[in-house]
């Protein structure tokens, strides 16, 4: 029997081009205890499976800021808003945008 191969970042990134695994990969990541952190990685993982250049176009934002936001001390606002949301029993979630 052959030996299962650990999953490679390719191979995630691959995964994450499926908008769903997307979602249900951005939901584990909020539910992490180092939630800001962890879903920053996360959310850059899935922005780089979709191409930081296109999503850079999307957003009208330069490829540098997009890299810079999603790093780990890239947001404190995230931050500041998961303990605020946390102290009053709340807690941030992903869902699927409907289709237009």
């Amino acid at each position: 029997m052959a030996r299962k191969r650990p999953h490679s970042h390719e191979d995630l990134r691959e995964r994450l081009k499926d908008p769903a695994y997307a979602v249900e990969y951005l939901e584990a990541a909020l539910a992490e205890r180092d939630m800001p952190a962890v879903f920053l990685r996360a959310l850059r993982n899935v922005a780089e499976a979709r191409g930081m250049a296109r999503l850079a176009r999307e957003t009208k934002l330069n490829r540098e800021n997009l890299y810079a936001m999603l790093s780990e001390r890239g947001n404190s606002v995230l931050s500041s808003l998961h303990v605020i949301l946390d102290a009053l029993g709340m807690k941030l979630s992903v869902e699927r945008k409907p289709a237009t």
